[in-house]
Formats: structure tokens, C-alpha cells, sequence
């Protein structure tokens, strides 16, 4: 059974920095394509950024490119989003993802990733 748990998320002042992790437990971490998505009410969930299983390949949305970045301690089956320069349009729930059939691309579509994690809400105030 696959579980995937989110931490990390709180409030911070627009410009500041937060990071939120996820730990995977359940199947090889290593085998798996992680990604978070986010999202806020009354909008559609959205990739936020992806990393290929050994790190060595990432996507990331253009709305956060150059302010976030993403990375993977298979070692500790963590998967990480720091979080820079943040912007009030940052806030939502912010959601791991696992893509069970792929490893080495990163997909940004919401129907190719399996298993999701609870969530974690990140609030930027201005």
C-alpha cells in the first residue's frame, strides 16, 4: 500500500521562503517519476514540478521557474519543493504525486500520476 505524507506547508509574507517535503512509503522510491501539484478552490489541480527518479531530469511550470526548486533523497524516500520568492498567487494546497509507470520522463499531466498525498496548505500573505 502506497502512502505518500506531505509537511512543511504554513504561512509566510509574500517574498519569503518555505519548503515542503513528502515521504513515500509502500513500493521502490527509486523506481518512480514524484512530482507536486497545487491547487486552490474552484480551480483545476496543477503541476507545480516533476523529478525523474534519480534527480536528473526535472519540469517545472512557468509559473515557478527560477523560485522553486524540486529534489529526491531516494535514500530517505523524500521528495522535496523549496519554495523562494513567493507571491500571494502561491497560495494553495500543495500535493505530491507518484507516477507508477515511469521513471526516467517527467509528466506534467494529472492522469499519469497514481497515488497522491494528502495535501499541505501553503498560505503567502502580502
Amino acid at each position: 500500500q502506497v502512502q505518500l505524507v506531505e509537511s512543511g506547508g504554513g504561512l509566510v509574507q509574500a517574498g519569503g521562503s518555505l519548503s515542503v517535503s513528502c515521504v513515500a512509503s509502500g513500493r521502490p522510491f527509486a523506481t518512480v517519476t514524484m512530482a507536486w501539484f497545487r491547487q486552490t478552490p474552484g480551480k483545476e489541480r496543477e503541476f507545480v514540478a516533476g523529478v525523474n527518479w534519480n534527480g536528473g531530469r526535472t519540469s517545472y511550470a512557468d509559473s515557478v521557474k527560477g523560485r522553486f526548486t524540486i529534489s529526491r533523497d531516494n535514500a530517505k524516500n523524500t521528495v522535496y519543493l523549496q519554495m523562494n520568492s513567493l507571491k500571494p498567487e502561491d497560495t494553495a494546497v500543495y500535493y505530491c504525486a507518484q507516477d507508477i509507470h515511469n521513471r526516467v520522463v517527467v509528466n506534467t499531466e494529472l492522469d499519469k500520476y497514481t497515488y497522491w498525498g494528502q495535501g499541505t496548505q501553503v498560505t503567502v500573505s502580502l
